[in-house]
């Protein structure tokens, strides 16, 4: 290419840039407040809104579910206490070779402890 054919189309490419890049954005400030709501009416708006929950949760419409048991309190509570003191109520086939757990665990007489050898 000759020098002024050159010249000609980096003219033309800078002209292209700058008429692309002349769009630029503009400052406007802060924008006012333009409720005509009393401070009060917006305060119990709000209030309403927060004891009203979360209107778009899939059990919103349920309420509150009762659940009647024939099961005694104290009968629970046994249970309860009897499943926490079992040491091996939290063993997890899943977490053995071959999904089973050794027969070492399965004895009643299992005791995790061990004491120190004098």
């Amino acid at each position: 290419m000759k020098t002024k054919q050159l010249i000609a189309l980096s003219a033309a490419a800078l002209a292209m840039l700058g008429a692309a890049g002349a769009h630029a954005e503009t400052y406007e400030g802060v924008h006012a407040i333009t409720s005509h709501a009393r401070r009060a009416d917006v305060q119990a708006e709000a209030a309403a809104a927060a004891r009203s929950g979360n209107t778009y949760s899939d059990a919103n419409g349920e309420g509150v579910v009762a659940i009647h048991s024939t099961l005694d309190r104290n009968a629970v509570r046994d249970q309860a206490v009897a499943t926490a003191h079992d040491p091996l109520q939290s063993l997890d086939s899943r977490a053995f070779y071959r999904d089973q757990v050794p027969s070492a665990y399965n004895k009643p007489t299992v005791s995790f402890t061990r004491q120190a050898g004098l």
